[in-house]
Parts: C-alpha cells; sequence; structure tokens
C-alpha cells in the first residue's frame, strides 16, 4: 500500500473507532438526550443558543449556530442561535483591551439572558475563554453544554450536560470531528421536535416572539417562514 493511501486509510479508521465509541457509550448518548431537550425547551421558550470555541472548535461551533440560524434539514422558520466569535471588531477589541480570556465572558455578559443555552466546544475542555464563558454563563442562569475529549477538563463541573467524547486526547482532529456529528444529531433533534416534514410548527406553545430582552426590543416574529431558493452548497 502506497503512503498517501495508508495515511487516508489510517486516519477514516480513526475516525470511524471514535464514531463507534460515542455509539457504545450509553451513557453519553443519554446525555446527549438532554442536551438536545435544553435547546428545544430553550428555543420553544424563546430563548436563544449561543455557541464558542477556538480555530477548529469555533469553525464547528459558527457551522452549527448556522444550522439552527439558517436551516438544517427541513425548510422552516430560522432559529435564534449564533456563534460568539463572529464579529471581529468585537473580538480584536476586547482581547487588546481585557485580554483573549475575556472576549467570550464579556459578550455573554451584554447579550446572554436567563434561559438561554451556551454549547461550548474544547477538545481539552481547558480554553481560558471558553471555561471563563462556562462561568459567566452559570453566573447569568444560562444552561450550558459542554462538548470536549476525555475527561472534560475545567468545563466538567461547570456544565449542565457534559459531552466529553471517549477519544485519545491527542486524537484533535477526531475530537472535532465526532463533536461535529454529534452537533448535526442536536441540530437534527431540535428541529424535527419544534417543526414537522412541512417546516410548520409542531405545538402553539412555542412562543414566535421571544420574551423582553434589555438589549432586544420588540420585533416582529422570529419564526416567519422564509422561500429557500436554491439549497446546493
Amino acid at each position: 500500500m502506497d503512503p498517501e493511501r495508508r495515511a487516508l486509510t489510517g486516519d477514516v479508521t480513526a475516525a470511524r473507532d471514535a464514531l463507534g465509541a460515542v455509539i457504545d457509550d450509553h451513557a453519553l448518548l443519554k446525555r446527549c438526550a438532554e442536551a438536545a431537550r435544553l435547546m428545544v425547551e430553550a428555543v420553544t421558550a424563546g430563548h436563544r443558543i449561543w455557541w464558542c470555541g477556538n480555530g477548529g472548535s469555533a469553525a464547528e461551533a459558527q457551522h452549527l449556530a448556522a444550522e439552527l440560524s439558517g436551516r438544517f434539514l427541513v425548510d422552516r422558520a430560522p432559529l435564534p442561535s449564533e456563534a460568539l466569535h463572529v464579529n471581529s471588531s468585537y473580538l480584536t477589541a476586547v482581547a487588546n483591551d481585557y485580554g483573549y480570556d475575556a472576549t467570550y465572558s464579556r459578550l455573554l455578559d451584554g447579550i446572554a439572558q436567563p434561559g438561554d443555552v451556551l454549547v461550548c466546544l474544547s477538545t481539552s475542555g481547558n480554553s481560558a475563554n471558553v471555561v471563563e464563558a462556562a462561568r459567566t454563563a452559570r453566573r447569568r442562569a444560562v444552561h450550558t453544554i459542554a462538548m470536549t475529549g476525555p475527561g472534560g477538563g475545567l468545563l466538567a463541573p461547570l456544565a449542565d450536560v457534559l459531552l466529553a467524547v471517549p477519544a485519545p486526547v491527542t486524537a484533535v482532529s477526531n475530537i472535532q470531528e465526532t463533536h461535529l456529528v454529534i452537533g448535526h444529531a442536536l441540530c437534527g433533534i431540535v428541529e424535527a421536535t419544534v417543526f414537522d416534514a412541512d417546516g410548520q410548527l409542531r405545538s402553539s406553545s412555542v412562543r414566535s416572539d421571544p420574551p423582553p430582552r434589555s438589549s432586544d426590543p420588540e420585533r416582529p416574529s422570529r419564526l416567519r417562514r422564509h422561500r429557500v431558493r436554491n439549497r446546493t452548497r
């Protein structure tokens, strides 16, 4: 076998094994269901879902936030979901003035409300700015879901639901790949629970307007549906 094929086969096999470990971890699957329930309860009550991470985990945070605020598998109304790193002016200003560790916690202090959900992605569970965000979330009565590698690191005691992937700590890419699969599953559960196959709300108890927020004046319904022009990506 040539070196390139051997490397590809090894990487794909490692990814397969990491995902297989999730399937075999019944406690983790139960916690995934708990995480999905928290997310569903938040959006059906008019609250928001925030996401944060660094590097590849930031890319996944932004990706997964878009599956809810844009759409995932069903043509339906948008759900309130955003990654905390997307404003580069804010991020660089706060990192410069207060230090990088404050980048997410300071933003949460300004925009998060009790009942929101924060999803933290960190392969080690020890990323300082993500840990500070989790501490702020707890203080503000924001539910926290932590997606980490084995053990959960410093995020473990701060999380309402810990999704610690059973992959080797050194296998950062496999942990991130597994986070993305779990994240897609969570988004799919939220979407299928809140909406039917035609994109209509399943329950009249879903709030189409969020509760009043200090930084969020009254506005038209968030759950207004838009026509999809093109689903190819």
